[in-house]
């Protein structure tokens, strides 16, 4: 029986990205796709509660068994595993996002969080961004390395991983290769631009910020991997504890 891999995004169903990822993917097995219909960037890994959920199949993928969701990246997967799909995939791949998600930013990205989502139920999940929003950016990196990484995934056969590429925006030759790296640390300092809105006068705000690097000089990260033209692979983990401090708070008096 052929691997079955589910594909989703946080782009939509109709995005580039997401098109591109279900041709390569289709080279290694059965394709299920379920997305978002709309686009749902930096929803993180919110679910929805409060509405309900509605999923419809759609030919955007020709013969590619495919279906839009209304929820966000995190209920797609879900949607998918648990209504949709007949037996649990072999792997979730989420992407190709427009935009980088490494450092903080997996912290926020719906992407991501299709990914985890998979990774949560014992499947091998995999997300794919590339460092750039331009929506004609090119795809020929994430072509190549997807290939060897989804390869070596189902190859090696372990529910134990969940990656986090990360693809320069340069052309292909001027790529270095790969690196398997960490997240760096870093934060966003946020602005928010006031406006008076045309008719009620009242101020309104739109989020704009400036990303910040914390350690610019440290070549184990995938910010200085994709920087220096290099995709970055990041093995993630679901497990928030931090172990350090773990062991120090039970020094204290509590």
């Amino acid at each position: 029986m052929k691997p079955l891999i589910l594909v989703s995004n946080d782009d939509s169903v109709y995005a580039r990205g997401i098109q591109t990822i279900v041709e390569i993917a289709k080279e290694f097995g059965e394709v299920v796709v379920v997305a978002p219909d709309s686009p749902q960037s930096a929803k993180s890994h919110a679910v929805t509660l409060e509405s309900p959920i509605y999923y419809k199949k759609t030919s955007v993928f020709g013969d590619i068994e495919a279906y839009k969701c209304s929820g966000t990246p995190a209920d797609s997967v879900k949607m998918a595993l648990f209504k949709i799909l007949d037996r649990k995939p072999d792997l979730v791949i989420s992407g190709i996002n427009h935009g980088a998600n490494y450092s903080t930013n997996l912290i926020y990205s719906g992407t991501l969080a299709a990914a985890i989502e998979g990774f949560m139920h014992d499947i091998p999940s995999i997300a794919f961004s590339v460092d750039s929003h331009n929506p004609d950016a090119d795809f020929s990196i994430a072509k190549e390395y997807s290939r060897k990484i989804i390869k070596e995934v189902l190859n090696n056969k372990t529910s134990e991983i969940c990656l986090n590429v990360n693809i320069p925006d340069v052309k292909l030759e001027d790529v270095k290769g790969s690196l398997i790296c960490r997240q760096t640390k870093g934060a966003w300092a946020e602005n928010f631009v006031e406006m008076e809105h045309p008719r009620s006068q009242k101020p309104f705000y739109w989020l704009t910020g400036d990303y910040i690097n914390k350690e610019p000089e440290k070549t184990d990260t995938d910010v200085w991997a994709v920087e220096n033209n290099y995709v970055a692979i990041v093995p993630i983990q679901i497990d928030f504890t931090n172990y350090k401090m773990m062991t120090e708070m039970k020094k204290w008096n509590l």
